[in-house]
């Protein structure tokens, strides 16, 4: 068995205006001084991360690894969730998303897409420079509207959709595998892959990919009243990646999983800071020993109440804490002996039969 790696922040939610958030070194030194040994870094912001740049040139991503090494840290995968969102939008949200691309792009929605695709390209790329085996990402949706229909489900709308979505990501996948660098979809509501049945449809229309894999989030599945734990049995050959986030449902007489439109914090399920939620995540760590998962636990802070610095500190040792340090033999060896088959079969009492 593997021990897991960890713990790895995800940057995306602490970027910003003030120091230490504003610089990949200064962000660096902050996750450094809490415990973490590795970070997940968005791809968006090229003041933070230069994607394009990393894709065309190894010195700048040996200046990356450098500027972390300097404090203890390395990457643990690269993000292009709102590029990867841009791969598959529906028309229905053509204008939430098209801040999600260069401000040129904001009134074509064909040239976002082809954007998102080329991102995509460049962060395989940008992987394989930087000496990386997995990738975060968002599949994009164009079914979500119909997620819960009426009029009934019209299985035809469903298939194109996803066959149209598979055919985007067919050339990203293959890019990915001549990088050497697994595609980790995080499965979450509002992706048109967001659980165990939408995973494996995708997975049938690209051939059973090998680059095709899961971003596991257990706060998702918790909010989506899954079984967490058995999706892991189900599916841990797929899991590359690992997105440590707690969250909570507590039932209301007034709404239930679709929240009303209501505000994070008034809704039934919400994302809590690790500890303060439900997932029981001595059962999901114990499960990926058991898997052999040899990928790293990246804590995503999402909280509706506490704050994003608070469940930062608290993450690292909370994740350090459910590491489960893999036995590198069986309790019960002393106990073992030699056997050969004769002596075997003398113990069944079968020496004379044939």
């Amino acid at each position: 068995m593997k021990t897991l790696k960890g713990p790895s922040i995800f940057l995306s939610q602490f970027i910003g205006d003030r120091p230490p958030f504003n610089s990949l070194e200064t962000l660096a030194a902050w996750a450094a001084g809490l415990g973490y040994k590795a970070v997940q870094i968005p791809t968006h912001l090229p003041h933070i991360f230069d994607l394009r740049k990393a894709a065309e040139s190894k010195d700048y991503c040996a200046e990356i690894n450098g500027v972390l090494a300097n404090v203890g840290l390395q990457i643990s995968e690269l993000s292009t969730h709102l590029q990867g969102q841009l791969i598959a939008v529906h028309p229905a949200y053509d204008a939430a998303f098209a801040g999600f691309a260069p401000p040129e792009l904001a009134h074509d929605a064909q040239a976002r897409q082809q954007w998102g695709i080329e991102s995509l390209k460049q962060a395989a790329r940008a992987s394989q420079n930087l000496g990386l085996k997995a990738h975060a990402t968002f599949s994009g949706a164009l079914a979500w509207p119909y997620f819960y229909p009426w009029p009934p489900r019209n299985a035809v709308l469903i298939d194109e959709a996803f066959k149209a979505l598979a055919k985007r990501w067919r050339p990203v996948l293959d890019v990915f595998d001549e990088a050497g660098v697994d595609v980790c979809y995080e499965l979450h509501p509002g992706e048109d892959l967001h659980d165990g049945v939408t995973f494996e449809r995708f997975l049938a229309l690209v051939d059973n990919h090998p680059r095709c894999n899961i971003l596991f989030d257990p706060s998702h599945m918790l909010l989506q009243h899954m079984d967490y734990l058995g999706f892991i049995d189900l599916y841990h050959s797929r899991i590359k990646a690992f997105h440590v986030k707690d969250a909570e449902f507590q039932r209301s007489a007034r709404s239930g999983v679709y929240a009303g439109f209501q505000p994070w914090v008034e809704r039934p399920g919400r994302f809590r800071s690790l500890g303060d939620g439900q997932v029981d995540f001595k059962g999901v760590f114990s499960r990926l020993a058991q898997y052999d998962y040899e990928g790293w636990a990246t804590l995503e802070w999402e909280c509706c109440l506490k704050s994003g610095e608070a469940g930062a500190r608290e993450g690292a040792k909370f994740i350090a804490d459910h590491i489960i340090p893999v036995a590198e033999y069986a309790f019960d060896d002393f106990a073992q002996h030699d056997s050969d088959t004769a002596a075997v079969r003398k113990m069944l009492g079968l020496e004379g039969e044939r």
